[in-house]
């Protein structure tokens, strides 16, 4: 007769929170060293000691400071915001979905998000704070066309991905359209259709980084929720789970976060992708830590891609979007290959 033994359960749990908790601590000096040399290291001479002497309340030239206070700082503000707000949406839609293909930039929910802002730019010029509000309409509108899709009886996770390509060739040909009407609708709108953080303003990014703190705190507290879910649908709904509310709630965090996050960095891809992967592979499938993971990670990836995208060939840059499409666009082959394997359609 097998017996279980609850000493050896417990110590394994506590074995496996101690990995979590160093896992976490880790990513965070990872995350802070990244965003210190985000600040110190660019295309212009500004370095440490500039940085070290406005930290320090002392004397510092006045380009030095213009340039970290204007152009550095906010730009590794939004690359960590941006980064978190795409990893936990991610992770959110792949558990809402019980799909790991699915991504904000994959079911089309950035495409939806970026036509919304570009549509809200034409229609509404002088609107400038109108911006996080559209790409969340956008990212919303997107988010319900793929919730219909996955409550259709009999759809399977490829359909899901496929429906969401479609959604997304949908919206940029409504950019595209936009930008052909009326070229002059967004500036920037180059940048902005690769995903890039060049010249964001302070200004920006404090709306939507609110909304993204908030959000984020929100799609932590649905981590048990996800656990049971990912039990099946029959079984979730036999321990009292609304399976519906929890779908819909998922997709929703996960729209107004990554609506936010386009709103002031464009359509930066495969975070939301790569990041979950990544997380799973260091504190397994536990919901509630892979959403309290993810957000690091992310900010973590976003923030060193961007400055390797502004300094890899220096004094020019390249937008963060395109370094990250070079990493994504062959992790998700890899996905659709390994996936293939276990049966990519179940």
């Amino acid at each position: 007769m097998h017996t279980t033994n609850p000493h050896g359960e417990r110590g394994r749990a506590l074995q496996a929170g101690g990995r979590f908790a160093m896992a976490m601590v880790a990513a965070a000096v990872l995350l802070g060293c990244a965003a210190v040399l985000g600040i110190v290291i660019g295309s212009t001479s500004v370095g440490l000691s500039d940085a070290l002497a406005l930290a320090f309340g002392a004397d510092a030239e006045q380009t030095a400071a213009n340039v970290i206070w204007n152009i550095r700082l906010p730009r590794v503000l939004a690359a960590l915001l941006a980064g978190a707000a795409l990893a936990q949406a991610g992770a959110l839609i792949q558990a809402a979905l019980d799909n790991p293909l699915a991504s904000p930039n994959v079911i089309g929910v950035n495409a939806g998000s970026g036509f919304f802002v570009l549509l809200a730019a034409c229609a509404f010029p002088n609107a400038f704070g109108l911006a996080p509000v559209a790409a969340f309409l956008g990212a919303l509108c997107v988010a319900g066309l793929i919730f219909g899709v996955a409550g259709l009886g009999g759809s399977s996770r490829l359909t899901v991905v496929l429906a969401g390509m479609a959604f997304t060739a949908i919206f940029t040909a409504g950019m595209n359209t936009i930008l052909i009407v009326s070229p002059d609708a967004y500036v920037g709108a180059s940048g902005f259709l690769v995903g890039g953080l060049s010249g964001v303003k302070l200004s920006e990014v404090i709306v939507p980084g609110c909304a993204i703190c908030a959000v984020l705190v929100l799609g932590l507290l649905q981590g048990t929720r996800l656990n049971l879910l990912s039990l099946g649908e029959h079984q979730a709904h036999s321990l009292g789970l609304n399976v519906r509310r929890t779908r819909l709630t998922a997709l929703v965090s996960a729209a107004a976060l990554a609506g936010c996050a386009v709103s002031f960095a464009g359509l930066i891809g495969f975070v939301g992708l790569i990041v979950p992967h990544a997380v799973r592979a260091l504190v397994g499938h536990d919901n509630r830590r892979v959403l309290a993971m993810a957000p690091l990670l992310g900010g973590l990836l976003v923030c060193l891609c961007d400055l390797l995208a502004r300094t890899m060939f220096a004094p020019y840059e390249i937008p963060v979007g395109i370094v990250l499409s070079l990493l994504g666009g062959p992790f998700f082959v890899y996905l659709i290959l390994r996936r293939r394997k276990g049966g990519l359609n179940g």
